[in-house]
Formats: structure tokens, sequence, C-alpha cells
């Protein structure tokens, strides 16, 4: 997550705060919001530790499973009925009801780390702040007497998994009336960005050739070695003509491989990223065709496939308003229009096409050159700073979801924008 360091903007999303019902300096509910600051104190401790439990078990996608157990235990402890292999092995569900009807916010909570690094993109904050908020907006909902449900969805696989397209696919998000998650990054301290992220699809590439001996007879062999390379070097000189806001980089990967022997097999796993879903195939196209001609330049065979393509963040701008006012009026937070996750790609963008949401990016303390995915920004996400950065966060999308459940004519307005932003 990438926000920028030096000249900002202030950004007023869709509007000013006036549109949504707040002055300039004014924030909403203050009783309501000291309620959930109050609980959010009382539970500083208890959310640390569950951050540090997260963070010092890494686990990969779809193996979360000892985020699985601890979180969903945590909520159950906490008066929320869960339900544990939601959907999904490793993804569990909390749920929260109070008086008679009313509208239902869902809420986010990430777990997976990375290959070595564990969590460098901090998803041990996300799933704090998620729990958090649910926690926070509860006891609001009672002592106000507020009517409605919270639904807390533990969610996997977010580095390259795609586990909450599978969790839209399977039903997990139909009841929901909005979703909030936020996601941590570097930049200046005590600022959050609240632009969009880029659609991104994975690719896989794989050569298949034939083995020879590579003295005796390397004209008996087909390399599939040399396809891999040669694609690659397509792709890099591609780049020079793409767009300054496309992405595409990959790694490849190989088997058995030994400088005498021309290699039958060969991978490639690739990440091409665009501002939207339009700009992504065409991407996606002109990689193919590097992919291609090398097969038919060293004869090999080739299978191509492509994942489900994450969609671009589509900030809610009533949400974020109202989000943006309280963070900036209550903790003196600088809103910029930073790119949301990383500056790249979130499968929560899925779901922000599917119904109201936000997904705001908040900067913690790092090292220098110590961004997402780098062990600095692993060991920043321990910190008791990246703590109480989360914390001031959480506080800001609990009012807001609370507002969600209270307010009708804001979930209106909510409603309105999510709809202009479909047309």
């Amino acid at each position: 997550m990438s926000i920028p360091r030096s000249g900002e903007i202030e950004r007023k999303i869709g509007s000013d705060p006036s549109s949504i019902g707040l002055t300039e300096n004014e924030i909403y509910n203050p009783a309501v919001l000291e309620t959930i600051e109050k609980a959010l104190y009382d539970l500083d401790g208890e959310l640390r530790d569950l951050s540090l439990k997260i963070h010092g078990h890494p686990e990969l996608q779809f193996e979360e499973r000892y985020a699985h157990d601890t979180l969903s235990s945590f909520m159950d402890s906490h008066g929320f009925k869960t339900t544990t292999h939601y959907l999904m092995e490793t993804a569990w569900r909390a749920e929260f009801v109070h008086g008679n009807g009313g509208r239902v916010l869902g809420i986010n909570s990430e777990m997976d780390a990375l290959p070595g690094i564990g969590h460098a993109c901090g998803h041990n904050l996300i799933a704090i702040s998620g729990v958090g908020i649910a926690l926070a907006v509860k006891a609001a909902m009672e002592k106000h007497d507020i009517s409605g449900r919270i639904v807390l969805l533990g969610t996997p696989a977010e580095e390259g998994g795609g586990g909450k397209i599978t969790l839209i696919e399977r039903g997990g998000f139909k009841d929901m009336d909005v979703c909030l998650m936020s996601h941590p990054g570097p930049g200046p301290q005590n600022s959050i960005g609240l632009g969009s992220c880029l659609a991104s699809q994975t690719i896989t590439v794989e050569y298949v050739g034939h083995s020879a001996h590579a003295a005796a007879s390397p004209w008996e062999g087909q390399n599939a070695l040399d396809a891999v390379v040669l694609a690659y070097s397509s792709v890099s000189m591609l780049r020079q003509q793409i767009k300054p806001n496309h992405r595409v980089h990959g790694v490849i990967e190989g088997k058995d491989w030994a400088p005498n022997i021309i290699p039958d097999y060969a991978k490639m796993r690739w990440r091409a990223r665009a501002p939207s879903s339009t700009e992504l195939n065409d991407l996606v196209k002109r990689l193919k065709a590097c992919f291609e001609a090398a097969a038919i330049a060293t004869s090999c065979k080739v299978t191509i496939g492509t994942s489900q393509a994450y969609l671009d963040l589509r900030q809610n701008a009533a949400l974020a308003g109202h989000f943006a006012s309280t963070v900036k009026n209550r903790y003196h937070t600088l809103i910029t229009d930073a790119p949301g996750a990383i500056g790249g790609s979130t499968d929560f963008g899925n779901v922000t096409h599917e119904l109201p949401a936000i997904h705001p990016s908040f900067a913690i303390p790092t090292e220098p050159n110590g961004g997402n995915h780098t062990t600095l920004f692993a060991d920043a996400a321990r910190t008791s700073e990246a703590h109480k950065a989360t914390m001031d966060v959480t506080k800001g999308l609990a009012l807001t979801g609370l507002r969600v459940l209270a307010d009708h004519a804001f979930y209106d307005t909510v409603k309105k924008s999510f709809d202009e932003s479909l047309a």
C-alpha cells in the first residue's frame, strides 16, 4: 500500500462533507463515537495480543488454520455467533444481532501471509481492525439501542488466491448492505489514502518441449527454457509500449534442470494490472501474444491459464466522505487520493462491485525502502506505532458502519452513490 510521501493534495471524496449531513468541523453523534472509543480502549491490550499472535504464526493462502481458529474463537468469546469453515475451509463468519430488523453491516478480516517474508503486507493488522470494528459497533448498538446485524468475515487468500471472489460466488456477501475494511502501507505518519487500485489477473504459462543431450545431439531437443527466456524478453520489450499505470511482472520456474540436458519443461507465473477490467483484458491479450510467439519460435507446446480477475477498487463516495471527515476532524489525519492496496490490487475490489464498500489505506511507520512485501514491512507491522495507527482507522470505520445502521437518510445516500457508480 503506497501513500505518497510528499506533495499531498487533500481530497474531498465525491463532494464536500455537508453533502452527507456534516459540517466541516462536525462529527456524527459524538456520544456514539465516545462509546466506540471506550470499547476499543478497553479492548486494546487484547487486540494487540491477537495481532502479535497472528503475526507470529504466518500462514499462506488457504492454509490460515491457526488464524482461523484463533480469530473465530476470539469472536465467539466476545458474544458473536461464529461459523467456522464458512463456505471455505479457512474462512469464518461471526454474527451479532441486536433489536428487530435493521440493516446488515459487513466487515472483512484478512489473514494470509506471504511466502518467505511472513506478514509483510500487514494482514495481522487488517485482521484485528475487522475484529475491532465489529466489537466497537456491537458495544454502541447495545448501549444506544440501535437495531441491526453485524457480519464479520474472515477472508482467506487475498495474496493471489482470490478468497473473497470465491466467497462472493458462494453467497458470503449477499446479505450485507455495506462492507468495510482497511489496509496498512508505508507513508507519512497519520495519513490515509482513499484512492482506487488496479484490476489484476494472474497468468500461468507452461512450455513443454523435448529433452536431448545438450552436447551430443542438441538438434533433437525443443528447449522449454529457451521458450520462457524468449517470452520473458518479449514482455520486457512490451513494457516500453504499455501505459505508465499498467503493470506486468513475473517469475520463471522449472524442475530437474541441468546444464547438459535440454530442458523439456518450464513454467512462468505473471501478474498483469491495469486501472480497469477493460484495459486489463487488452493488456492480457498482448501478453498472450508474447507467450504464443515464443512457443512457435522454439517449437514448444504452450498452455496458458488465467485466474479470475481482481477488479478495480470502487470507494463508495458517501462512506468515504463520512469516514474521511471523522478521522480528519477527530484524529487530525491527512486524507489523500493515494492508491489503496499498495497501489496494486486486492480481491476486495470485487466486493466493491457487488455492494457499497470502502477500503482505506493507512500509513504505518516504516524504514526507508521498507514498503509492502518486504521484510522491513513485516517488522513494522508488529510495532506499537502500527497498532495505534490501526486503532485510529478502526474507530473511524466503526463510526461509519454504525451510522449505516442508525441513519436511514445516510444509508440512502450511500446506496445512491453505489447505484451511480454502476451507471
